[in-house]
């Protein structure tokens, strides 16, 4: 028999506790905005993000903010392991969805988790320099304890494939312009610029603050947790994902692996062997 007593119904309306959304028949509130509000006062996606995750609407500024650094990093082509992914999977005929989740299952650590480690670096420097520490010596203090926990490659500076990072610029430039009208405090850009300098000083060449450093400054910038920084990254190449799946369903073909069918990988096992005789 079904307990419908009063403190039975509120413990199933308990079982899920959510301040995010009110839902109701007729009734969808976000955070206590009505959806039709949100609408009519056009709300941009990048608003509603950060309403989702941080409980407020942000400032316009900040929003368009926020939407420069979830823009920008929509997609790197099929050179990005993620993109690849997406589009051998679309080959396979396994439907957008599951293109997609193929794709954002591959952002961690290495590929999709430079934005957070790069948080993470930045707050830790500003951690220092609020206890007493020299800009100087707690960008040096915060390198050395980044290498002890990740190696030696520093999460947002150099690139792989670009000399310099043709995005990063222009965003740290947005930034600037949001800490003069007092949007941002502008503190984190001036630590992503001091980490960039000290490692081309000590490396005696350019090291270029990269994509991943550069929405970081303002992840850190809009006061984003450094674990959010990589979840913004997974919605932000989740578009490029998308469009890339959608294209090579539009290509066709069968199977396409990670390199053409001519090119057979290095074999390095055994060579041809007789089976031995079972006992």
């Amino acid at each position: 028999m079904t307990d419908t007593t009063p403190d039975a119904r509120k413990a199933t309306e308990d079982w899920w506790r959510t301040s995010i959304i009110d839902m109701s028949p007729g009734v969808i509130r976000y955070r206590g905005y009505p959806i039709e509000d949100l609408i009519r006062e056009r709300v941009s996606l990048a608003q509603m993000i950060w309403l989702m995750t941080r409980g407020e609407l942000p400032t316009r500024v900040q929003g368009d903010l926020l939407e420069s650094a979830l823009m920008s990093a929509v997609d790197h082509g099929p050179q990005a392991p993620s993109i690849a992914i997406a589009r051998m999977a679309a080959t396979c005929g396994v439907g957008l969805n599951s293109a997609m989740a193929s794709a954002v299952n591959v952002l961690g650590d290495v590929h999709g988790g430079a934005g957070e480690q790069a948080v993470e670096l930045y707050e830790d420097i500003a951690a220092r320099m609020d206890a007493g520490a020299s800009e100087d010596d707690a960008v040096a203090a915060g390198l050395r304890a980044f290498v002890e926990v990740h190696g030696k490659v520093i999460s947002g500076f150099g690139h792989r494939f670009h000399p310099v990072d043709p995005r990063s610029a222009p965003l740290l430039e947005l930034v600037d312009e949001a800490a003069k009208k007092g949007e941002v405090s502008g503190r984190f850009a001036r630590i992503g610029r001091a980490v960039e300098a000290t490692l081309s000083a000590s490396k005696g060449k350019p090291i270029p603050m990269n994509i991943d450093g550069a929405t970081a400054v303002i992840y850190a910038e809009l006061g984003f947790p450094a674990p959010l920084a990589r979840g913004l990254f997974c919605l932000s190449r989740s578009v490029g994902v998308l469009a890339h799946a959608w294209e090579q369903t539009q290509q066709g073909g069968r199977i396409k692996g990670p390199i053409p069918r001519q090119f057979i990988p290095t074999y390095q096992g055994q060579p041809k062997r007789k089976v031995p005789a079972q006992r």
